[in-house]
């Protein structure tokens, strides 16, 4: 079994075909789904499609590009929702400096806020980073100074001191389809320098479709295409990885109960 811990099932690129589409993932061998929030105010959608499928669990949070129009939500809120049963993330909050399309300075507000809740609740924080690894490092440094907090840096795409950094201080590390495109090569060495009991796979869909299918929309049956290719990255059989990814998985996202048939 591999867990896809990262994507949109809320998105518009699959309000045609949701249920095809988490068909084939389960066909795939994934045999759970986390649909993470990007915007607090339509929350309501996305867990009527959690409840809707008994594979898919998702989170309550706002994406940093999202943080000027969802400025002023509170801790206080974010723990509120995420008492359902089917909420078992934070996020995805952070910072990115690659499109700015927030002000900096209230992403920087949103994302010391979704750690508040996330330190709150022992619900793990599901950290956006573009760009901006100098000041990742340094909020989670001071934050985790006031009290640790679980946390995964989502779809890694940064520089291999961050990922140091996220590792040092109790975080994990979730690698999506860029692992599997060309230019990957110091992707795939900072792959191969973590402890194997921090990885995780994701496919971010509907984004970063991995090799062969870039390009497309993708979706989370590819995740066992970049899974595949972290095995190999991390010279690891296929089984062995899925084995690794779900038990981090569970681990970290410990709310979720684990299926019967992951057992020992």
């Amino acid at each position: 079994m591999l867990v896809d811990s990262h994507c949109h099932l809320d998105f518009p690129d699959f309000s045609e075909e949701r249920a095809a589409v988490v068909r084939r993932a389960l066909e795939a061998g994934v045999g759970r789904m986390v649909s993470i929030s990007t915007r607090v105010r339509r929350f309501p959608e996305l867990i009527k499609i959690a409840e809707e499928f008994e594979a898919v669990y998702c989170s309550v949070g706002t994406h940093p590009h999202n943080a000027g129009e969802e400025a002023g939500i509170a801790a206080e809120e974010l723990v509120r929702l995420s008492e359902h049963p089917k909420v078992v993330a934070i996020g995805e909050a952070g910072l990115d400096y690659h499109y700015d399309k927030a002000p900096r300075d209230l992403q920087a507000e949103g994302f010391r806020t979704h750690i508040a809740a996330s330190r709150q609740t022992g619900l793990p924080l599901v950290i956006h980073a573009r760009q901006a690894d100098d000041d990742i490092a340094a909020i989670l440094r001071e934050e985790t100074g006031k009290g640790a907090f679980p946390f995964v840096l989502h779809c890694f795409s940064s520089g291999r001191e961050l990922a140091r950094t996220g590792v040092e201080l109790g975080g994990y590390v979730s690698f999506s389809g860029i692992l599997t495109f060309k230019n990957s090569e110091e992707l795939c060495g900072i792959a191969r320098e973590l402890p194997r009991d921090r990885l995780l796979v994701e496919t971010d869909a509907p984004y970063l479709a991995p090799v062969p299918h870039r390009g497309k929309r993708n979706e989370p049956a590819y995740v066992v295409r970049t899974a595949a290719v972290l095995a190999e990255t991390i010279d690891a059989g296929e089984a062995e990885i899925a084995e690794i990814t779900t038990d981090n998985f569970f681990r970290l996202f410990s709310k979720m109960p684990r299926p019967a048939e992951v057992g020992r």
